[in-house]
């Protein structure tokens, strides 16, 4: 069974995962720098290197952190997925 998210109560403060991926290959000791995302190297159907990270984010100005960074390593942005966060009742 698929759980829906009510996106209509999601906002610029709320916490979120997010699913990045770049043009490139970057190292996971990078993870601390960029708010403690998961990394993983893959590759194209091409044979392109491309770089996911995944990770929660407090809010979108910890997103545009993590984004202003990988822009300043010089990676080209390829995709953004934002899925909500899991929250515990």
């Amino acid at each position: 069974m698929t759980e829906r998210f009510d996106w209509s109560t999601f906002t610029l403060g709320s916490p979120a995962v997010y699913q990045i991926t770049v043009r490139g290959y970057l190292e996971d000791s990078w993870s601390d720098q960029l708010g403690g995302v998961a990394i993983r190297n893959a590759t194209t159907a091409h044979e392109a290197p491309i770089t996911i990270l995944k990770g929660e984010m407090t809010d979108q100005a910890a997103l545009f952190g993590v984004l202003n960074s990988l822009y300043g390593l010089g990676f080209p942005l390829l995709s953004v997925v934002c899925m909500p966060a899991v929250t515990k009742s």
